[in-house]
């Protein structure tokens, strides 16, 4: 392993808050960059008081915001905005994403930095777009998973439900990091910066898709089925005699077959019309989950899954968010890494997913709220006088 990293030298300004924006430019500093993140003086971001769950720190703001350095600055302020005007021309990404309007008040637009810092990659994340209808609109996640139709298709039967995560949030940020690496490239095979801009409603539109597709041109969008898949049967979870639930998926006629003779035990099922096709599946879902819950019913969860797996069926046990932090695959896979916290504390955290062979993960600490201020001030070449000053004017 080796400590160089694919975006060490890359130097990341970002004006965050909030889920999306630390999510991308998190991600960025997973891979060696630079991330320095400015913070309102006096608090900070304020996903920081969102809970006080880890050692007293917020449990959003220290999944988002490990390898960063903080500095806290008005920009409001003629002198804090010099301060970010001097780090904008050594950066070569900016990452914000700011209340509708804010960008262009403060004179952040894409075409005011691109104007002013020609090698610079402004990336701008809104809720709905800098332009249309919607541009200077609110945006949260629920209120995208409800205006793109997720909520539509979640939760059971009349009852909608949110997703039991940032799905919005977390589309908007990954777009947002895809989009800074392809722009990252492009300027290093052409010599031209590009802005990126990523909404919202049109990342989590994209994740959309299937259903979208689905609805027009059937008519009827899919059913809300709880675990249960709309287009797919049988695709969805059973309750064992033990009263766990086991998911399992049949994806193939090979699949439905196996099931039938070797867990069911009923190999006639495979030629009863109700049943032998995908399509037929789920158009008798009611009569083919009471033949699924009736041999569920006569086994454990443990004997359920040992059968499916046997036969080649996915399957998988509903876990809790409990048992999920203690899954044989994080830990035979050695997935966890300790992270330092402010306040002398650490904590357990994931690896980034992605894994580039021969490179050692990034895990540095969550930054206490204007933790590096002196230290990045000193760089630019403020005195010790001048920090004071700035510190006692609240412009950091």
């Amino acid at each position: 392993m080796t400590d160089v990293r694919p975006l060490d030298g890359i130097t990341v300004v970002s004006l965050e808050q909030a889920v999306a924006a630390p999510f991308a430019t998190r991600q960025l500093a997973d891979l060696g960059a630079r991330v320095i993140k400015i913070e309102r003086p006096g608090g900070g971001d304020f996903a920081r008081r969102y809970d006080t769950a880890v050692h007293g720190q917020s449990s959003y703001f220290v999944w988002l915001n490990r390898s960063k350095e903080s500095l806290t600055l008005d920009v409001k302020d003629e002198r804090g905005r010099a301060v970010l005007d001097e780090l904008l021309g050594r950066a070569d990404v900016f990452v914000s994403n700011l209340a509708p309007g804010a960008a262009g008040r403060l004179g952040l637009s894409p075409a005011e930095l691109t104007a002013a810092h020609p090698r610079l990659i402004p990336c701008t994340v809104t809720g709905y777009g800098t332009t249309g209808p919607w541009a200077d609109r609110k945006a949260y996640d629920l209120l995208v998973q409800c205006q793109t139709g997720l909520v539509s298709l979640t939760g059971s039967g009349d009852e909608s439900a949110r997703a039991g995560v940032s799905v919005a949030d977390i589309a908007a940020g990954m777009y947002a990091y895809s989009g800074v690496l392809t722009a990252l490239f492009t300027r290093a095979t052409t010599g031209v910066a590009r802005p990126v801009e990523v909404s919202l409603f049109e990342a989590l539109a994209e994740w959309m898709g299937q259903p979208a597709f689905y609805t027009a041109h059937t008519g009827t969008q899919p059913p809300r089925l709880g675990t249960q898949h709309p287009t797919i049967a049988p695709y969805g979870a059973y309750t064992a005699a033990d009263g766990r639930e086991v998911l399992f998926s049949i994806q193939n006629e090979r699949e439905w077959a196996a099931l039938c003779e070797q867990f069911l035990e009923d190999p006639g099922l495979t030629g009863d019309p109700r049943f032998a096709t995908s399509s037929a599946r789920v158009a008798h879902r009611r009569e083919l989950d009471a033949v699924v819950a009736e041999r569920f019913a006569r086994s454990s969860s443990e004997e359920v899954i040992a059968v499916l797996d046997r036969i080649g069926v996915a399957c998988a046990g509903v876990n809790s968010v409990a048992e999920f932090l203690a899954h044989p695959v994080l830990e035979g896979r050695d997935r966890w890494r300790e992270v330092a916290v402010p306040g002398g504390e650490s904590v357990r955290a994931l690896l980034p997913p992605v894994d580039i062979a021969g490179t050692a993960a990034r895990m540095d600490p969550v930054p206490a709220p204007g933790g590096h201020t002196a230290s990045i001030l000193g760089e630019l070449g403020r005195s010790e006088a001048e920090l004071e000053e700035l510190r006692a004017d609240g412009v950091v």
